[in-house]
């Protein structure tokens, strides 16, 4: 089975039953070592959600690491936009923390079954390839996994660090945003707002709002496109040209800054149009049209596979730091599409651009709960109160009657 590698969830699960978009399935039955745990579990994401069932097998990794280990895995029964028309993955593989496990975090993840059992360091890299290249949709222009360590031949130059700011998604604080050179000059806390994470599962480089406009006016008034319809910037439409022609000189690049292990320093990570004016596969047999590759986001900036496609990124658990380098497949005819640059002074922004109150998913399942008893205490109460027969009557004076000209104001009733 071909596996959606996500480091913006925590579960793994495979089709469990055939679906009209998927070419195989693993058929439970047929497994001796499977056992079914019988608890239900539902995970819903940006786009997409499924239904299934938690079970346990054993599995082996082809490469590196021998021996067999037992994991959880969920089988998927139903689900709702996930498997797409066209993909050529069977299942998703959540490497994020525990916090973020269905239908709790006591359901151990993949990896950390893997470092218990196998002994491995408590670490991983992604090297995603995919730079230039159409966009088909079948997630599968290649790159490597990397179980418990990092291989020197996946990256060019040296790895730069920013500290994990959560446990839960790979939360990471952004600095500041340049296009084209210049900066955004926007509060560093928009950039956080309400997280910033690294997500191998989401596809674009989503930004806040307030971000995305900003980014949107800066690419517009640096480009060397004067005139260009919104619909490009909102996803709905795309941009054409004529197939002898290399739009992306028309474009800036892109900077993202990133705090540095030292929290007085930070490093910068550069995208060239490249990687977010994306081609689309077979439009016309004249033109070549492209997509923008980056879009708005209600809940967080993430940086996914538009920005990820030019590094080859750690996910340094054990040191609790994301480590980014660049990629020798972020290449367009030859050229480099990603930069690493650094370091830098955070003398010009905030000593914290993360706001402290962090609202995780389990908090919020505790606030909800704690409210809805206070909600149903409350009910009881005024229901007994309602049931009670009164013990004493108030006869009323002419002084007492509410009337519109004294008592409201007197009595401050409404």
């Amino acid at each position: 089975l071909n596996i959606l590698v996500d480091t913006g969830s925590s579960n793994f699960a495979v089709a469990g039953v055939p679906d009209p978009d998927v070419t195989s399935y693993f058929n439970t039955e047929l497994s001796s070592t499977y056992k079914s745990q019988g608890i239900d579990v539902t995970v819903k994401y940006s786009q997409g959600s499924w239904t299934g069932v938690l079970g346990t097998d054993v599995i082996t990794i082809p490469k590196g690491i021998y021996g067999s280990y037992t994991i959880n895995i969920a089988t998927i029964l139903e689900s709702e936009n996930f498997f797409l028309p066209g993909v050529k993955w069977h299942g998703i593989l959540g490497l994020a923390y525990d916090a973020l496990a269905k239908p709790s975090s006591s359901v151990e993840t993949f990896f950390d079954s893997l470092v218990r059992q196998a002994k491995i360091p408590n670490i991983f890299s992604l090297q995603m390839c995919g730079a230039g290249l159409p966009v088909s949709g079948s997630g599968t222009n290649g790159g490597s996994l990397v179980l418990g360590g990092i291989e020197p031949s996946l990256y060019k130059g040296d790895i730069w660090y920013t500290p994990i700011k959560e446990e839960w998604y790979y939360q990471v604080e952004i600095l500041k945003l340049e296009v084209g050179g210049q900066n955004l000059q926007l509060d560093c806390r928009e950039y956080n707002a309400d997280k910033a994470i690294v997500d191998s599962g989401t596809t674009l480089l989503r930004l806040p709002q307030k971000v995305f406009s900003a980014v949107v006016q800066a690419i517009a008034r640096t480009s060397l496109i004067q005139e260009f319809s919104s619909g490009f910037w909102t996803g709905s439409q795309l941009a054409c040209w004529d197939k002898t022609e290399r739009p992306w000189s028309l474009f800036p690049k892109l900077s993202i800054y990133l705090r540095d292990e030292n929290s007085s320093r930070s490093f910068r990570i550069s995208i060239l149009p490249q990687l977010y004016i994306q081609p689309i596969l077979g439009i016309g047999e004249n033109l070549q049209c492209y997509r923008f590759g980056i879009s708005s986001s209600t809940n967080a900036l993430v940086i996914g596979a538009t920005v990820m496609e030019g590094f080859y990124v750690i996910f340094d658990r054990a040191q609790r730091r994301v480590g980014f380098a660049v990629s020798p497949c972020a290449e367009v005819d030859g050229s480099p599409v990603s930069e690493i640059e650094g370091p830098f002074t955070t003398a010009d922004v905030a000593s914290n651009c993360v706001s402290s109150i962090s609202f995780h998913e389990p908090v919020l399942w505790i606030a909800s709960y704690a409210l809805m008893s206070l909600c149903g205490i409350i009910l009881l109460v005024l229901i007994i109160l309602l049931l009670i027969p009164p013990r004493c009557q108030h006869r009323y004076t002419d002084n007492d009657v509410v009337n519109d000209e004294s008592s409201l104001v007197r009595h401050r009733w409404k």
